[in-house]
């Protein structure tokens, strides 16, 4: 931070240590969810992964960092995955004089069956063989009316949510939320609202001088117009940690150096975007779109072809992401229902194939493959492909309706397509039986294209708002699938992991949740 920007934080604290306190509000959150997916993963929902194609197969080809492993199966041979989470979460919020305030937020996020502490079988006893049970999510200063201007300062760790939290959320999960250590500055008047924050997203210590990651941006919303508002934002993720293909001895660095090998600089992702939305009499609209673009070396550090040492170290962002949902609601028709027709386009690389010549060249250097980069989104396009909202390189049509049948009752269908913008060539195979066998392992570039159908999905919840204070909310989600999971595209986890199965057994996601939020309503909106 630059020094003058400290001298200004130093003095404000300083006039604000004057501060008396004047109130206290406690209050609080517990959230629980059960899950289960049929069909869809290996084991858990994060791993582990199985062998689709084994690294001989695909000599000389920079596939990336996970290799051509898969954690999803899509075969209904496999066990089927269930768990049950729940959150536990506790605020105090202290309110001064001087437009100062202070939060303090702990949260738990646990599994069912994780902490209990008697063995049935022995009758032994113990202590609960967990780890870090305990966050503090929230811990922040706030002081406003600075310089008496509608400018509020945030110091500490605290959440951000920007928008409908397309690219940048406060929640991993709804039963586990993020947050993020630094300083925001918000300017809020009746038309418009602008953010300008600085967060510290890792910390490398002692261990490099320059070797952090950071992510700041400005975030800026105009409101003063009846039928349209829009918002523009800026947003930067510096990672500095320093990147090494070889530690060879000093003759052999300079060599590299002299032939740009081994080269990474700082990784730079600059995202720009906008989004514009609103309602004019029945109809609404919902407009975001996003362009992405800088130095990739820590996507371009993990495409190392099989028994090659050096990765991409030129590899850079240019992508583009878009969602657009239009609207239309039936105030004056029983249940007040809401239709609406929607897609998603986020652009990607496959770089994966070779050419003949790039095949027997003995200088080829690898190509990284780059996608859209989702950031920290808590946009979910399916709970079946986009659990942890990392979904890339794809686009989806969506349509559905969401109805009203009581003041207290939420019906929302939808079906939507999904398919893999850039698609991966396989080997090139023969398929005999459910196996196929490929006719030429060793000539990685006799390829066949994967299929960019991915499947269509069907998706359905309810949500009974039993008070002000308690909900519960049940659904399923059906996803008929494409041959594209089948042969396999690179879609998941920004477009850096393969998804293939070994079948195309429909896949099925149930859950049902709970919430219950107790103490001062001023707290619910920290």
């Amino acid at each position: 931070m630059p020094r003058i920007g400290v001298i200004v934080l130093l003095s404000v604290f300083s006039m604000s240590s004057l501060a008396e306190l004047q109130d206290v509000q406690v209050g609080g959150q517990l959230h629980i969810r059960g899950r289960y997916w049929t069909n869809t993963y290996v084991g858990a929902a994060g791993g582990p992964r199985e062998v689709r194609i084994p690294e001989f197969f695909v000599p000389r080809r920079p596939i990336g960092p996970f290799g051509l492993e898969s954690r999803f199966d899509w075969d209904s041979k496999e066990t089927d995955l269930q768990i049950i989470e729940q959150k536990t979460k506790i605020g105090v919020l202290a309110d001064f004089t001087d437009h100062v305030s202070a939060y303090v937020e702990l949260e738990s996020f646990d599994l069912w069956g994780e902490d209990f502490r008697s063995n049935y079988v022995t009758g032994i006893d113990s202590r609960a063989a967990t780890q870090n049970d305990v966050e503090v999510l929230q811990s922040w200063i706030d002081v406003g009316d600075i310089l008496g201007q509608p400018l509020t300062l945030r110091i500490g760790r605290q959440p951000l949510k920007f928008g409908k939290a397309w690219l940048v959320s406060d929640s991993i999960a709804s039963t586990l939320g993020m947050s993020y250590d630094g300083v925001r500055l918000t300017y809020d008047v009746e038309d418009f609202v602008v953010d300008a924050w600085y967060t510290k997203l890792a910390e490398s210590g002692i261990a490099e001088q320059d070797g952090d990651v950071d992510f700041s941006g400005v975030y800026a919303t105009y409101r003063g117009l009846e039928h349209l508002k829009a918002s523009l934002y800026w947003m930067w993720i510096r990672d500095a940690r320093s990147l090494n293909d070889t530690n060879f001895a000093a003759p052999i660095e300079r060599l590299e150096d002299l032939f740009n090998l081994d080269d990474y600089d700082v990784t730079n992702l600059y995202t720009v975007g906008t989004r514009l939305w609103g309602k004019y009499a029945d109809f609404d609209y919902d407009l975001e779109l996003a362009y992405q673009f800088g130095e990739a070396d820590a996507v371009g550090f993990g495409f190392k072809p099989v028994s090659q040492i050096y990765g991409d170290d030129g590899a850079e962002y240019d992508n583009w992401g878009s969602d657009l949902e239009l609207g239309y609601s039936f105030p004056d028709v029983p249940w007040a229902p809401r239709l609406f027709l929607g897609g998603a386009y986020f652009t990607g690389e496959d770089n994966r194939d070779l050419t003949f010549g790039e095949y027997i060249n003995p200088f080829y250097r690898p190509e990284a493959s780059v996608s859209f980069n989702r950031l920290f989104s808590y946009s979910v396009y399916s709970w079946l492909l986009d659990v942890q909202q990392e979904l890339s390189n794809f686009h989806q049509i969506r349509a559905g309706v969401e109805a009203h049948p009581t003041d207290k009752l939420t019906v929302h269908f939808n079906a939507a397509y999904f398919g893999a913008n850039e698609v991966f060539d396989n080997p090139q195979t023969v398929t005999v039986g459910r196996f196929r066998v490929p006719l030429a392992p060793a000539l990685s570039f006799w390829t066949e294209e994967s299929d960019d159908y991915l499947g269509t999905r069907l998706y359905l919840w309810l949500r009974y708002n039993y008070s002000e204070d308690l909900f519960f909310r049940v659904g399923w989600e059906r996803l008929f699938v494409g041959d594209g999971l089948q042969d396999g595209n690179f879609n998941s986890r920004n477009g850096l992991e393969f998804n293939a199965g070994t079948d195309t057994d429909d896949a099925d996601y149930f859950f049902f949740e709970c919430g219950l939020t107790f103490g001062s309503p001023d707290l619910r909106y920290n």
